[in-house]
């Protein structure tokens, strides 16, 4: 008897996981590509302690904004919308969000349109459009054939991301002193001090704070009454490591094969310089696989991002827009900038940056609302949790100081 309740315990918990593996998806989207591309091809290990710490930051944050959702039973932005009760307050707090969250989109819709033109020869506007579509498709699985299915698709992509941001270091591993080197935090000038930003904006995502929350909201909306908060939360936390493991690990790869087989080497500051710089040194199969994860992320982290962006306009205005049509208002801008030719690598880099900046208005609140017995219990943070929220967000709050100063002096 104790042994069937131990399996179907055991089969029940891996049941329950899933919401993090969606919201992890937002730290392997297109962004992420072109940041961690970037350092590693400019500076070689330099930044490799930046993606670590973002990743352990990461953690926590993903946790914590996964747990107010479940103790809850609301997301982050349906909470911020109760307690700002100052109309204009919220509304310009409902504005910054929705900027990061646009800034999101455009960076995932034009690595798409970047990996069809790779894959295929489509010209960049048409595949921005394609990305679009498909991503509408997807978000239609979610919407009528419920959250559990839209898991599975996005966890599909997210192997597919896996194997081909990761293909590539088998081939051409990197050197293990220079891994072990780039651990040592410290930076070399301004540049990697904005590489640094947009690798944090990459990794530390608002709009995956706010949607992990309503992911697990509407995951667990019928499962609270049966397995209990407790087992909820336990199985949230190997859920949020597992994903962070993989989505860590990916973006590490990313850099390191920068690191390894880049450094140096004229163009590799654009996807598609990177691209044939890849193909031609580590060879064609490697340079269509890392096509192929990058296409994958931007048909997932898209899905994800048109959700929490839905979520907080909901939240904060109360007003429900469907997701379908909200999809096509946020796929606008990034349409614009790819028939005006600007550069997609660089709006995808200056769109991390922007992430960057909207951290603070997510990771404060998020950090004091769950902190607070009044609104989570029992379940509220341990002292030692709060501290370590505190810390984070001071880090990444002077971070971005920092940055604007070098910006606005043009250091």
């Amino acid at each position: 008897m104790e042994s069937t309740r131990a399996r179907w315990s055991w089969w029940r918990s891996a049941w329950l996981l899933g919401p993090a593996l969606v919201a992890g998806v937002a730290y392997l989207d297109p962004g992420n590509v072109a940041s961690n591309m970037t350092a590693g091809a400019r500076y070689g290990y330099l930044l490799v302690w930046v993606v670590v710490v973002g990743n352990v930051m990461a953690w926590l944050i993903q946790y914590l904004s996964a747990k107010l959702g479940i103790v809850t039973g609301q997301s982050l932005p349906e909470v911020l919308g109760t307690r700002i009760r100052n109309r204009w307050s919220r509304r310009a707090y409902w504005l910054q969000a929705e900027l990061v969250a646009m800034a999101t989109d455009i960076a995932e819709v034009l690595g798409g349109a970047v990996a069809l033109h790779l894959l295929f020869g489509i010209p960049l506007l048409l595949g921005g459009a394609i990305t679009g579509a498909v991503s509408i498709v997807l978000l239609t699985i979610q919407t009528r054939r419920g959250p559990r299915h839209f898991e599975f698709v996005i966890i599909g992509l997210m192997a597919v991301i896996v194997i081909g941001f990761v293909a590539g270091l088998f081939v051409a591993p990197p050197d293990p002193a220079g891994v072990l080197g780039g651990m040592l935090p410290r930076f070399a000038d301004s540049g990697s001090v904005l590489l640094a930003a947009s690798i944090l904006g990459a990794t530390v995502m608002p709009h995956a704070i706010y949607a992990h929350s309503a992911l697990t909201r509407d995951r667990f909306a019928t499962e609270v009454g049966r397995p209990g908060i407790r087992m909820l939360l336990a199985v949230t936390r190997w859920d949020v490591t597992i994903a962070m493991v993989i989505a860590g690990s990916v973006n590490l790869a990313i850099l390191l094969l920068a690191a390894a087989n880049l450094a140096g080497v004229d163009g590799t500051d654009s996807l598609e310089g990177a691209h044939a710089a890849i193909s031609a040194s580590l060879g064609p199969v490697i340079g269509t696989l890392f096509a192929v994860g990058l296409l994958a992320s931007g048909l997932a982290s898209t899905s994800v991002g048109a959700y929490a962006g839905a979520e907080i306009m909901h939240g904060l205005l109360t007003v429900r827009i469907p997701v379908l049509a909200r999809r096509l208002v946020t796929l606008i801008p990034a349409l614009v900038l790819l028939g005006v030719g600007f550069d997609p690598t660089l709006a995808l880099v200056l769109s991390q940056v922007v992430l960057s900046f909207g951290i603070p208005f997510a990771l404060v609140p998020l950090v004091a609302l769950t902190a607070q017995r009044r609104t989570l219990g029992e379940h509220a943070n341990r002292t030692i949790t709060t501290v370590l929220g505190v810390v984070f967000a001071v880090l990444l709050i002077a971070l971005n100081a920092v940055l604007l100063w070098l910006v606005a002096t043009g250091a």
